[in-house]
């Protein structure tokens, strides 16, 4: 999973925007329009983003309807001292 954390928030183009919204979601779980008000990203973007994420088991989600909450994968949780660390990192 440390692997997976650093390629898909560090390693490639989109990973600060990944970055910023699993961050966001750590704060709160939040549904995809919600995430692009506050960060100030397009849908499009943070729908790309969120999809990302769930397909490496890094965010989950309730369901599949329209209005879906997004929050960190448990096994994010359990590594999330390398989330801290890439976070740590990114903003350097």
């Amino acid at each position: 999973m440390e692997v997976v954390l650093w390629q898909v928030l560090a390693a490639t183009r989109g990973g600060p925007n990944r970055a910023r919204i699993l961050r966001a979601l750590d704060e709160r779980p939040r549904n995809a329009n919600r995430l692009a008000e506050d960060l100030d990203l397009a849908y499009n973007t943070v729908r790309h983003h969120l999809d990302v994420l769930e397909e490496h088991d890094i965010v989950t989600s309730g369901d599949e309807s329209y209005g879906t909450v997004y929050l960190p994968s448990d096994r994010t949780r359990t590594h999330w001292d390398t989330v801290e660390e890439i976070l740590t990192k990114l903003r350097e």
